[in-house]
């Protein structure tokens, strides 16, 4: 609102008042542009808010769906038996799947909380999360408390006294340190004799005592059951600063199931005692040069406790390159009892039962005849 310049007042206080009122007809125009600036800031918000619930909403049902999905895969599974190891490649795919929705879902939530913080009208999703056991008794713990406040928050009062306490239980790790035991034997001569005495040397799990037994534990663990193998397991030592190559680790390894060697023995000389076996074979990927082989892993676990035995359940497991009937049959050489198994003919073929004085007695799996009546049962319907 410009006034002409003949519009324009004559004395200095007429103009005192135009100038107000011309600063005030601006101000209620930037006023009215900063009001509806900040309705489109907080429509926008919203509208965020509410893309990012959807979003956390869809990620949350499409993890649901997978998990329900593993858990009806497994059911038919349990029910009608291994068809194949393909299905079990399948249900460590879906696994792997649920991690990573589960995993989106996660970072959905969060995303949707924060767009949330910044509206007032809009609640953010929570995912419905199952409950968690609690943490095992005899983990270590350390107590925290924090100082407590020495006056009122309300009124200033310093005479306060304890109503109760709120704790939140936080699982932590210690990063694992490492320690050079130097192991020390004085050497001492006789000032009568000139011999020479010196204190034997103590234990070592391996020659030399190169790597301690707590170490050489983990390596084993890492190597046999966590499938780690030794170049990823030496490239993680020398990121905490300890140089251990690969070949020096394999021949620590090496050293290692020597010493466990009299331990397998027993429990294989446990395990051909029982009077019933279950034996069966599972398929591994074995690394080669330039491709990957399949192997085989042959398992005969004993448990007599359904049966009313009182000796322990023990498993024994053995590696082959292939599945050739050679391998179990030197296995179950000096057995005969009863073996309970699939209808693999490599266990103990005639020829080979017809030569021992105990051939083995059979009991076959009922899992694998059962498929046949399912697959019947599907076609006639």
């Amino acid at each position: 609102m410009t006034s002409k310049p003949l519009d324009l007042p004559a004395d200095l206080a007429s103009a005192y008042l135009a100038l107000l009122s011309e600063r005030e007809i601006l101000q209620a125009e930037h006023d009215g542009v900063v009001a509806e600036r900040d309705t489109v800031v907080a429509e926008r918000d919203i509208a965020v808010a509410q893309a990012a619930n959807a979003q956390a909403m869809l990620s949350d049902s499409e993890a649901l769906i997978a998990k329900l999905e593993l858990a009806i895969e497994k059911l038919r599974r349990e029910l009608r038996g291994k068809r194949s190891e393909r299905t079990a490649r399948l249900l460590d795919q879906m696994e792997l799947q649920l991690e990573e929705l589960v995993m989106a879902a996660t970072e959905d939530e969060v995303a949707a909380q924060a767009a949330a913080a910044k509206t007032a009208s809009v609640r953010s999703f929570t995912r419905k999360r199952p409950v968690r056991k609690p943490w095992p008794e005899d983990v270590e713990r350390k107590r925290v408390v924090i100082d407590p406040p020495s006056t009122c928050a309300c009124c200033g009062g310093s005479r306060l006294s304890k109503l109760g306490e709120d704790m939140t239980e936080t699982l932590e790790e210690i990063p694992r340190r490492f320690i050079v035991i130097e192991t020390v034997r004085e050497k001492f001569t006789c000032r009568d004799c000139e011999a020479i005495s010196q204190p034997p040397a103590p234990f070592h799990a391996t020659p030399r005592g190169f790597i301690g037994p707590h170490l050489l534990a983990t390596i084993l663990f890492d190597k046999f059951g966590m499938h780690s193998p030794l170049n990823r397991q030496s490239t993680r030592f020398k990121c905490e600063g300890i140089e251990l190559s690969t070949s020096t680790l394999a021949d620590q390894v090496g050293y290692g199931t020597a010493a466990l060697l009299p331990i397998f023995d027993l429990i294989e000389a446990h395990v051909f005692a029982a009077e019933r076996l279950f034996g069966d074979d599972t398929t591994i990927p074995i690394q080669a040069k330039d491709k990957c082989t399949t192997g085989r892993i042959l398992t005969y676990v004993c448990d007599d406790r359904p049966y009313g035995g009182a000796a322990a359940p023990a498993a024994i497991y053995y590696a082959s390159s292939d599945r050739r009937g050679e391998h179990p049959q030197k296995h179950l050489a000096g057995y005969g009892g009863i073996l309970q198994s699939d209808c693999y003919n490599g266990f103990e073929p005639l020829s080979v039962a017809e030569k021992k004085a105990v051939p083995i007695t059979f009991a076959f799996c009922h899992a694998h005849a059962r498929r046949k009546f399912f697959v019947r049962a599907a076609v006639q319907n």
